[in-house]
Protein backbone atom coordinates (compact mmCIF):
# COMPACT_ATOMS: atom_id res chain seq x y z
CA UNK A 1 0.00 0.00 0.00
CA UNK A 2 0.75 3.34 -0.66
CA UNK A 3 2.27 6.37 2.14
CA UNK A 4 0.00 8.78 1.72
CA UNK A 5 -0.16 12.38 2.76
CA UNK A 6 -3.70 14.34 3.51
CA UNK A 7 -4.58 17.69 4.55
CA UNK A 8 -7.46 19.30 5.16
CA UNK A 9 -9.63 17.99 7.39
CA UNK A 10 -13.19 19.42 7.10
CA UNK A 11 -16.64 18.28 6.10
CA UNK A 12 -15.23 16.23 3.48
CA UNK A 13 -11.67 15.72 3.84
CA UNK A 14 -12.17 13.66 7.17
CA UNK A 15 -14.08 11.45 5.63
CA UNK A 16 -11.85 11.23 2.28
CA UNK A 17 -8.64 10.15 4.34
CA UNK A 18 -10.77 7.50 6.44
CA UNK A 19 -11.80 5.78 3.29
CA UNK A 20 -7.57 5.90 2.21
CA UNK A 21 -7.22 4.14 5.67
CA UNK A 22 -9.87 1.64 5.39
CA UNK A 23 -8.62 0.23 2.52
CA UNK A 24 -5.15 0.02 3.62
CA UNK A 25 -2.99 3.15 3.12
CA UNK A 26 -0.50 4.31 5.65
CA UNK A 27 -1.89 7.65 5.72
CA UNK A 28 -0.33 10.97 7.30
CA UNK A 29 -2.40 14.16 8.18
CA UNK A 30 -2.27 17.79 8.71
CA UNK A 31 -5.05 20.67 9.87
CA UNK A 32 -4.74 23.72 10.59
CA UNK A 33 -7.13 23.04 13.52
CA UNK A 34 -5.28 19.97 15.41
CA UNK A 35 -8.47 18.52 16.94
CA UNK A 36 -10.09 17.74 13.54
CA UNK A 37 -7.44 14.70 13.01
CA UNK A 38 -8.13 13.37 16.65
CA UNK A 39 -10.49 10.73 15.54
CA UNK A 40 -8.43 9.72 12.41
CA UNK A 41 -5.20 9.31 14.12
CA UNK A 42 -7.04 7.07 16.55
CA UNK A 43 -7.96 4.86 13.28
CA UNK A 44 -4.62 4.76 12.78
CA UNK A 45 -3.63 8.15 10.83
CA UNK A 46 -0.22 9.44 11.25
CA UNK A 47 0.22 13.41 12.19
CA UNK A 48 2.53 15.61 11.27
CA UNK A 49 3.29 19.19 12.41
CA UNK A 50 2.93 21.22 8.89
CA UNK A 51 2.90 20.35 5.46
CA UNK A 52 6.03 20.39 4.72
CA UNK A 53 6.38 17.18 7.23
CA UNK A 54 3.71 15.52 5.39
CA UNK A 55 5.68 15.53 2.13
CA UNK A 56 8.99 14.20 3.90
CA UNK A 57 6.87 11.18 4.50
CA UNK A 58 4.51 10.28 2.09
CA UNK A 59 4.86 9.23 -1.60
CA UNK A 60 1.57 11.07 -2.76
CA UNK A 61 -0.26 14.27 -1.14
CA UNK A 62 -4.00 14.88 -1.21
CA UNK A 63 -5.42 18.38 -0.27
CA UNK A 64 -8.37 19.85 0.39
CA UNK A 65 -8.68 23.28 1.45
CA UNK A 66 -10.82 26.38 1.67
CA UNK A 67 -9.67 29.20 -0.64
CA UNK A 68 -7.24 29.30 -3.77
CA UNK A 69 -5.29 31.46 -1.30
CA UNK A 70 -5.08 28.67 1.27
CA UNK A 71 -3.97 26.54 -1.58
CA UNK A 72 -1.03 28.46 -2.60
CA UNK A 73 -0.43 28.78 0.93
CA UNK A 74 -0.35 24.92 1.54
CA UNK A 75 1.84 24.41 -1.94
CA UNK A 76 4.33 27.49 -1.97
CA UNK A 77 5.26 28.35 2.00
CA UNK A 78 8.39 28.24 3.70
CA UNK A 79 6.11 24.93 5.55
CA UNK A 80 4.43 24.39 2.61
CA UNK A 81 4.31 20.76 0.28
CA UNK A 82 7.30 22.13 -2.56
CA UNK A 83 9.33 22.79 0.00
CA UNK A 84 9.36 19.48 1.65
CA UNK A 85 8.59 17.30 -1.24
CA UNK A 86 10.91 15.24 -3.60
CA UNK A 87 11.60 13.83 -6.71
CA UNK A 88 8.59 11.44 -8.08
CA UNK A 89 6.11 12.57 -5.76
CA UNK A 90 2.75 13.51 -6.69
CA UNK A 91 0.50 15.95 -5.32
CA UNK A 92 -3.01 16.20 -6.16
CA UNK A 93 -5.39 19.18 -4.79
CA UNK A 94 -9.22 18.51 -4.51
CA UNK A 95 -9.85 21.77 -3.60
CA UNK A 96 -12.35 23.45 -5.81
CA UNK A 97 -10.30 26.45 -6.95
CA UNK A 98 -8.57 28.62 -10.21
CA UNK A 99 -7.35 27.15 -13.20
CA UNK A 100 -4.43 29.35 -13.20
CA UNK A 101 -3.35 28.53 -9.82
CA UNK A 102 -3.77 24.31 -11.12
CA UNK A 103 -1.41 25.92 -13.95
CA UNK A 104 1.12 27.34 -11.95
CA UNK A 105 1.25 24.55 -9.31
CA UNK A 106 1.85 21.86 -11.88
CA UNK A 107 4.31 24.00 -14.29
CA UNK A 108 6.68 24.47 -10.86
CA UNK A 109 6.23 20.69 -9.88
CA UNK A 110 7.55 20.08 -13.31
CA UNK A 111 10.38 22.59 -12.42
CA UNK A 112 11.47 19.82 -9.28
CA UNK A 113 10.17 16.77 -10.31
CA UNK A 114 7.29 16.51 -8.61
CA UNK A 115 4.04 15.74 -10.75
CA UNK A 116 0.49 17.30 -9.85
CA UNK A 117 -2.98 16.74 -10.57
CA UNK A 118 -5.91 19.40 -10.10
CA UNK A 119 -8.88 17.09 -8.74
CA UNK A 120 -11.54 18.97 -7.64
CA UNK A 121 -14.45 16.62 -6.63
CA UNK A 122 -18.51 17.07 -6.35
CA UNK A 123 -21.07 15.20 -4.20
CA UNK A 124 -21.05 16.91 -0.69
CA UNK A 125 -20.23 15.03 2.36
CA UNK A 126 -22.86 12.21 1.74
CA UNK A 127 -20.68 11.71 -0.98
CA UNK A 128 -17.65 11.79 0.55
CA UNK A 129 -19.17 9.76 3.37
CA UNK A 130 -20.23 6.63 1.14
CA UNK A 131 -17.68 7.02 -0.90
CA UNK A 132 -18.96 8.07 -4.33
CA UNK A 133 -17.93 11.36 -4.85
CA UNK A 134 -17.25 12.51 -8.41
CA UNK A 135 -13.76 13.49 -9.47
CA UNK A 136 -12.71 15.13 -12.60
CA UNK A 137 -8.94 15.41 -13.35
CA UNK A 138 -6.65 17.55 -14.76
CA UNK A 139 -2.80 16.76 -15.52
CA UNK A 140 -0.77 14.65 -17.69
CA UNK A 141 -2.45 11.36 -18.46
CA UNK A 142 0.31 9.16 -17.03
CA UNK A 143 0.03 10.53 -13.91
CA UNK A 144 -3.67 10.39 -13.57
CA UNK A 145 -3.04 6.75 -14.26
CA UNK A 146 -0.62 6.46 -11.68
CA UNK A 147 -2.96 8.11 -9.06
CA UNK A 148 -6.60 6.54 -10.33
CA UNK A 149 -6.09 3.92 -7.55
CA UNK A 150 -6.04 6.14 -4.75
CA UNK A 151 -8.96 8.62 -6.10
CA UNK A 152 -10.88 5.21 -6.44
CA UNK A 153 -10.94 4.83 -2.71
CA UNK A 154 -13.62 7.66 -2.47
CA UNK A 155 -15.18 8.06 -5.67
CA UNK A 156 -17.87 6.45 -7.44
CA UNK A 157 -16.48 8.30 -10.46
CA UNK A 158 -13.46 9.24 -11.91
CA UNK A 159 -12.22 10.83 -14.57
CA UNK A 160 -9.53 12.48 -16.80
CA UNK A 161 -10.46 16.02 -18.16
CA UNK A 162 -7.22 16.88 -19.84
CA UNK A 163 -4.51 19.40 -19.01
CA UNK A 164 -3.68 21.08 -15.84
CA UNK A 165 -6.57 23.62 -15.26
CA UNK A 166 -9.22 20.91 -16.80
CA UNK A 167 -10.23 19.41 -13.66
CA UNK A 168 -10.79 23.06 -12.48
CA UNK A 169 -12.45 23.77 -15.16
CA UNK A 170 -15.37 20.55 -15.26
CA UNK A 171 -15.81 21.93 -11.56
CA UNK A 172 -16.87 25.25 -12.66
CA UNK A 173 -19.21 23.58 -15.51
CA UNK A 174 -20.68 21.52 -12.30
CA UNK A 175 -21.04 24.57 -9.84
CA UNK A 176 -23.02 26.77 -12.53
CA UNK A 177 -25.36 23.41 -12.71
CA UNK A 178 -25.68 23.53 -9.24
CA UNK A 179 -25.89 27.04 -9.10
CA UNK A 180 -29.34 26.58 -11.22
CA UNK A 181 -30.95 23.65 -9.63
CA UNK A 182 -30.04 25.13 -5.55
CA UNK A 183 -31.96 28.06 -6.55
CA UNK A 184 -34.73 26.66 -8.44
CA UNK A 185 -35.16 24.09 -5.86
CA UNK A 186 -35.53 26.83 -3.09
CA UNK A 187 -38.02 28.47 -5.25
CA UNK A 188 -39.98 25.61 -5.87
CA UNK A 189 -40.13 24.74 -2.09
CA UNK A 190 -41.19 28.32 -1.13
CA UNK A 191 -43.80 28.08 -3.61
CA UNK A 192 -45.25 24.86 -3.03
CA UNK A 193 -45.12 26.04 0.55
CA UNK A 194 -47.41 29.14 -0.17
CA UNK A 195 -49.73 27.00 -2.11
CA UNK A 196 -50.73 25.01 0.91
CA UNK A 197 -48.94 21.66 -0.67
CA UNK A 198 -47.32 18.92 1.39
CA UNK A 199 -43.54 19.61 0.41
CA UNK A 200 -42.63 16.44 1.56
CA UNK A 201 -44.87 15.13 -1.18
CA UNK A 202 -44.03 17.62 -3.46
CA UNK A 203 -39.86 16.28 -3.22
CA UNK A 204 -41.19 12.96 -3.82
CA UNK A 205 -43.18 13.68 -6.80
CA UNK A 206 -40.92 15.75 -9.03
CA UNK A 207 -38.09 13.37 -8.10
CA UNK A 208 -39.99 10.87 -10.29
CA UNK A 209 -40.15 12.81 -12.80
CA UNK A 210 -38.23 15.40 -15.10
CA UNK A 211 -37.92 17.95 -12.38
CA UNK A 212 -35.42 15.33 -10.65
CA UNK A 213 -31.89 16.87 -9.25
CA UNK A 214 -29.21 16.31 -6.83
CA UNK A 215 -29.93 19.72 -4.71
CA UNK A 216 -33.88 18.39 -4.44
CA UNK A 217 -33.31 14.54 -3.56
CA UNK A 218 -30.34 15.63 -1.30
CA UNK A 219 -31.24 18.67 0.77
CA UNK A 220 -34.70 19.06 0.15
CA UNK A 221 -35.20 16.50 3.23
CA UNK A 222 -32.99 19.02 5.12
CA UNK A 223 -34.95 21.88 4.30
CA UNK A 224 -37.99 19.84 6.01
CA UNK A 225 -36.27 19.40 8.90
CA UNK A 226 -34.51 22.47 9.44
CA UNK A 227 -31.13 21.22 9.24
CA UNK A 228 -29.07 23.81 7.24
CA UNK A 229 -25.47 22.30 8.63
CA UNK A 230 -22.93 21.94 5.67
CA UNK A 231 -22.48 19.32 3.14
CA UNK A 232 -21.25 22.23 1.59
CA UNK A 233 -20.42 25.25 3.26
CA UNK A 234 -22.66 28.60 1.95
CA UNK A 235 -19.20 30.86 1.90
CA UNK A 236 -17.24 27.99 -0.24
CA UNK A 237 -20.55 27.79 -3.22
CA UNK A 238 -19.91 31.65 -3.39
CA UNK A 239 -15.52 31.88 -4.11
CA UNK A 240 -16.51 29.17 -6.57
CA UNK A 241 -19.25 30.82 -8.21
CA UNK A 242 -17.04 33.93 -8.42
CA UNK A 243 -14.20 32.31 -10.21
CA UNK A 244 -16.74 30.09 -12.52
CA UNK A 245 -17.74 34.05 -13.19
CA UNK A 246 -14.13 35.42 -13.46
CA UNK A 247 -13.10 32.99 -16.05
CA UNK A 248 -16.06 32.82 -18.13
CA UNK A 249 -15.44 36.79 -18.37
CA UNK A 250 -11.45 35.97 -19.61
CA UNK A 251 -13.73 34.28 -22.67
CA UNK A 252 -16.49 36.96 -22.75
CA UNK A 253 -18.67 34.59 -22.27
CA UNK A 254 -21.88 36.13 -20.04
CA UNK A 255 -23.86 33.58 -17.57
CA UNK A 256 -26.59 35.76 -16.07
CA UNK A 257 -28.23 32.96 -14.06
CA UNK A 258 -25.13 32.33 -12.55
CA UNK A 259 -24.76 35.99 -11.47
CA UNK A 260 -28.26 36.15 -10.07
CA UNK A 261 -27.45 33.12 -7.77
CA UNK A 262 -23.77 34.51 -7.28
CA UNK A 263 -25.89 37.83 -6.15
CA UNK A 264 -28.17 35.53 -4.03
CA UNK A 265 -25.17 33.84 -2.08
CA UNK A 266 -23.53 37.06 -1.67
CA UNK A 267 -26.47 38.14 0.27
CA UNK A 268 -26.48 35.01 1.89
CA UNK A 269 -22.62 34.95 3.47
CA UNK A 270 -23.09 38.88 3.89
CA UNK A 271 -26.22 38.39 6.08
CA UNK A 272 -24.05 36.17 8.42
CA UNK A 273 -24.97 32.63 6.85
CA UNK A 274 -21.83 31.84 4.92
CA UNK A 275 -20.97 28.83 7.40
CA UNK A 276 -24.02 27.04 6.97
CA UNK A 277 -24.98 25.18 4.28
CA UNK A 278 -26.18 25.94 0.79
CA UNK A 279 -29.57 25.19 1.59
CA UNK A 280 -29.28 27.82 3.95
CA UNK A 281 -30.78 30.02 0.82
CA UNK A 282 -34.28 29.28 2.00
CA UNK A 283 -33.95 30.41 5.15
CA UNK A 284 -32.71 33.58 4.45
CA UNK A 285 -34.80 33.86 1.59
CA UNK A 286 -37.61 33.42 4.20
CA UNK A 287 -36.52 36.07 6.93
CA UNK A 288 -35.66 38.67 4.65
CA UNK A 289 -38.95 38.88 1.91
Amino acid sequence: MNKIGFIGLGVMGKEMARHLLSTGHEVHVYNRTKQKADELVGYGAHWQDTPYDVAKATDFVLTIVGYPNDVEEVYFSKTGLFAGGHEGQIFIDLTTSTPSLAKQIFEHGQTVGIETLDAPVSGGDIGAKEARLTTMVGGKKETFDQAKQILDCFSAKVTYMGEAGSGQHTKMANQIMIAGTMVGMVETLLYADKMGLDNEKVIEILNSGAAANFSLANYGPRILKEDYSPGFFAKHFLKDLKIAIDEAEKQNLNLPGTKLAASLYEQVVDYGYGDFGTQVLIKYLKETM
